[in-house]
């Protein structure tokens, strides 16, 4: 974890990232802007920033959003990584309904994970034999996943498969996710972790890889990290 950012706030965090991110976008200046975005807290506070503050259409009409995992809901169900980025973002700025890329989680998982690595081969450039996103947001749980790679999955990390099916450890639910070398070979990846809870998690990864090896989350390489002083907790 050598790039490390740490805010006050769950707000500042997404404040700052907000302007980095449109920053980064801003910068590309030829071709589409692929990004994949997660679910979660910290996520929906970076989803509203950029709804208020950057409402010019010609900053997303390049931009192409895809989503790093989805539980296998209809997109109005409240679980729904997609309904919550839509009500957010999506419904809020000026972008091309051929530019949001949602996974279908009503449709069977198996099928709708071939689907979604069709369209992300289709539409995204490649390297390393592999799709390259212009950038990933990733979140990481208090048990130390992230997208929906959990510690009883590890196998996801090294599937040779984009996209795959991923079942939550304790509901059994049926979700569909990016495997780990999908998200290691993006141009840019970057966690946004607020909250106490992900305090022991992040002091693993910091201070104790042998023990982090077992946390998804700690084989993602080069990421840049952004969290908040509850997570950081450095003094502890």
């Amino acid at each position: 974890m050598e790039k490390l950012n740490i805010y006050q706030t769950p707000e500042d965090l997404a404040s700052l990232f907000a302007e980095r991110l449109m920053s980064r976008i801003a910068q590309k200046a030829k071709g589409e802007f692929h990004l994949a975005i997660s679910g979660g807290k910290t996520p929906d506070l970076l989803f509203a920033v950029l709804a208020e503050k950057y409402t010019n259409p010609d900053l997303w009409h390049k931009v192409h959003f895809w989503w790093v995992d989805e539980r296998m809901v209809p997109p109005d169900h409240y679980e729904s990584n997609y309904r919550v980025a839509n009500q957010l973002l999506l419904s809020q700025i000026s972008i091309a309904e051929e530019n949001i890329h949602r996974i279908k989680g009503e449709n069977n998982p198996e099928e709708e994970a071939l689907s979604y690595a069709v369209q992300i081969r289709k539409n995204l450039p490649s390297g390393n034999g592999w799709p390259v996103f212009d950038l990933i947001l990733l979140g990481m749980g208090d048990d130390g996943h992230t997208a929906s790679i959990f510690s009883d999955q590890m196998d996801l990390l090294e599937s040779d498969q984009i996209c795959a099916v991923a079942t939550h450890p304790v509901s059994g639910q049926k979700r569909v996710t990016l495997t780990g070398k999908a998200i290691n070979n993006a141009a840019k990846i970057c966690f946004l972790v607020t909250g106490a809870g992900k305090e022991e998690r992040l002091k693993e990864m910091r201070n104790y890889p042998d023990l982090a090896r077992s946390l998804p989350a700690f084989h993602i390489l080069n990421a840049e990290w952004f969290v908040d002083q509850a997570a950081a907790n450095l003094h502890r």
